[in-house]
């Protein structure tokens, strides 16, 4: 793609209504090619989405349907001709993404939830995504909680990988308390990043997609990227960093205080897990419903609750995640937790 400016451009026009035809006229057809896909398959998907009917003709889309889906359908065109312009690739999950997002927020909160990292930008794709995002970037502490799919962890990443980028930090520190499946570390087999490697995958993998690999394994060779389990934590500060604990339901209070009391000058720290999903033994509390009851409403904290309506995985895993809570068996609700001494 061109970086000039023209391709940069939106729409000459935001939309005029026209015998009931609401028209939108783009400068660039390279980029509006890539917004309308193959065989106009981006196309296709939106009018099956909202409803309407969109007719390219030229360097011109006329879109046909009731005023508000139509109107709908023209601020979905606008955010990803924006988006392909700017290089990003327009996709099934990019397409529905900006369909949540024009229907649950304005484009006002859209345009300013992007996180640019080496390899891509990821933008949000849903209201609370959005906020989850700026909230990040206000508060030196937050707390993402919700269900799987909701994109905490990837999002949290995202930030981490863009405040490195920017010199707004000077390493990554990823970590998640080992306690999964009901396995114990000491059986596993092979030597200690062996045996800690597995339940560290997810974030490994979301820096993947942020960064090249071969930035990745640099960063990690001169401890710029830190991976750890949570036991790995203690007596440490953690000064200019951003600091990621991800399923953070499976620590203990105790363990939880410890972390957070690690923050050190210049740092931020983002606590991301999922309270229907503990691992920890039947009657130890979750750290992370101690610590959300505790710091809610403390100064200088964030906390974003995600819904099954944030899920933005295949759409199958929010029907089953709202099949669940329906019936009420939930981990977290069968459990009656108590404390520990």
């Amino acid at each position: 793609m061109s970086s000039s400016s023209q391709d940069l451009r939106s729409p000459e026009k935001p939309g005029h209504q026209e015998d009931g035809v609401l028209s939108l006229t783009f400068d660039d057809n390279r980029v509006l090619a890539l917004l309308m896909g193959q065989h106009d398959a981006h196309l296709a998907l939106i009018e099956q989405k909202l409803g309407v009917a969109i007719v390219p003709r030229g360097n011109r889309l006329s879109i046909r349907g009731d005023q508000n889906s139509a109107e709908l359908a023209r601020a979905v065109l606008v955010q990803l001709y924006t988006k392909a312009a700017r290089g990003a690739e327009i996709n099934k999950g990019e397409i529905e993404g900006a369909i949540r997002m024009v229907k649950i927020a304005d484009e006002k909160t859209t345009g300013e939830s992007g996180v640019r990292t080496r390899r891509k930008t990821v933008s949000a794709r849903t209201a609370n995504q959005g906020a989850y995002i700026e909230m990040i970037r206000k508060n030196e502490l937050v707390f993402g909680v919700g269900p799987a799919g909701t994109g905490k962890t990837y999002l949290a990443v995202a930030c981490a990988a863009e405040a490195l980028m920017n010199g707004e930090v000077d390493r990554i520190i990823l970590s998640r308390p080992a306690v999964e499946a009901g396995e114990r570390l000491g059986f596993l087999p092979g030597d200690m990043k062996e045996k800690v490697d597995p339940y560290l995958r997810p974030l490994y993998d979301a820096l993947y997609d942020m960064m090249p690999q071969s930035n990745v394994a640099k960063a990690l060779a001169e401890n710029q990227i830190e991976i750890a389990p949570l036991a790995f934590m203690r007596g440490r500060t953690l000064a200019s960093s951003f600091i990621i604990l991800d399923e953070a339901q499976n620590t203990t209070p105790m363990q939880m205080k410890m972390f957070l009391t690690r923050l050190g000058e210049g740092s931020r720290m983002v606590i991301t897990g999922d309270p229907s999903q503990v691992d920890l033994p039947y009657g130890v509390t979750s750290g992370l419903d101690d610590a959300l009851s505790i710091l809610n409403g403390v100064s200088g904290i964030g906390i974003t609750h995600f819904e099954t309506s944030d899920i933005v995985r295949h759409a199958l895993v929010g029907r089953i995640v709202a099949a669940y809570d329906k019936k009420g068996i939930a981990i977290s609700a069968q459990r009656k937790p108590r404390s520990i001494a």
